[in-house]
């Protein structure tokens, strides 16, 4: 897709996308060590996936200025989207910045910046595994 395409798309269906490409990507991580039985996979992949580690992890990349501004606008426009649905097992500004950091994610993918896109996957991956618990503020 051409970028001054998907810089036309809204923020959900940016999160949309987002949402599906993390997926598979922590998926593949929790394969590659070992995680196989459905029990096992589903509760590990939970720890990377939630609202709640989503919102941790935006907290920690804006902390250590992983961002780009037009990263930090595209969160801003998934964040700030009205996304029609309610937030499951959390509260609604925990489900708006999950929005907005799955956003970052399905813009990169579909701006083809695939580099970017892992380099940040692979940090929340990295960050995750480094914390007993993570607490969003």
């Amino acid at each position: 897709m051409e970028k001054k395409d998907v810089l036309q798309m809204n923020g959900v269906a940016l999160a949309y996308m987002g949402d599906a490409i993390y997926e598979v990507y922590v998926r593949k991580f929790l394969m590659e060590t070992g995680v196989h039985r459905p029990a096992q996979f589903h509760h590990r992949a939970k720890q990377y996936v939630s609202a709640k580690a989503q919102a941790f992890l935006w907290q920690e990349m804006t902390a250590a200025e992983l961002l780009s501004e037009a990263e930090v606008s595209i969160f801003k426009r998934g964040r700030n989207a009205h996304t029609h649905t309610k937030a499951k097992n959390t509260d609604a500004k925990t489900y708006a910045i999950s929005t907005g950091f799955e956003a970052v994610l399905g813009y990169l993918y579909l701006t083809e910046e695939t580099a970017r896109l892992e380099e940040i996957i692979n940090w929340c991956i990295a960050k995750i595994g480094k914390v007993d618990k993570y607490d969003p503020k």
